[in-house]
């Protein structure tokens, strides 16, 4: 028999999705403020940049894509595509996007669950990486050459 869902990090998935809620709703939510052209094209582009990392990160991972963060039996440590660039693509779309959302809606409650969600989804990296590393022997290796979200930075 697999494992449970909260042994493949299922509590990690609950509270993303709680995140991700509380900040789709907080944008309409918010007051607007600030100057809306500038902000809502930054959004703009930031949410384009989101998509295009993370349908890059989506397709190169392939049916080793999972909503788990414990990567599932049999899967293999994938370093090629995006992923030679960033250990986390998804992850970090999933930042841009919320940022883009904010800055669209102008939405300070938003900016502030962006920067959240920011937080939360570098400590579930790190807890994946764990996991990562017990999975695949040559992930520290990967680790050393590539950045976890930010190519070259971070």
């Amino acid at each position: 028999m697999g494992e449970s869902p909260a042994d493949r990090g299922g509590g990690w998935v609950l509270a993303q999705s709680a995140l991700l809620v509380a900040l789709l709703v907080s944008g309409p939510l918010g007051n607007g403020q600030g100057t809306g052209a500038v902000l809502q094209s930054a959004g703009g582009l930031l949410c384009l940049a989101g998509a295009a990392i993370g349908l890059a990160g989506a397709i190169t991972l392939g049916r080793n894509r999972t909503v788990f963060p414990k990567p599932r039996a049999g899967a293999v440590l994938v370093q090629r595509g995006i992923y030679a660039w960033m250990r986390h693509p998804l992850y970090t779309s999933v930042v841009l996007l919320a940022l883009g959302w904010s800055l669209l809606w102008r939405s300070t409650p938003a900016l502030a669950i962006a920067a959240l969600l920011a937080v939360f989804l570098d400590r579930k990296a790190r807890r994946e990486e764990v996991w990562l590393r017990e999975q695949f022997p040559e992930y520290a290796d990967y680790a050393r050459r590539v950045r976890r979200f930010v190519p070259f930075l971070y």
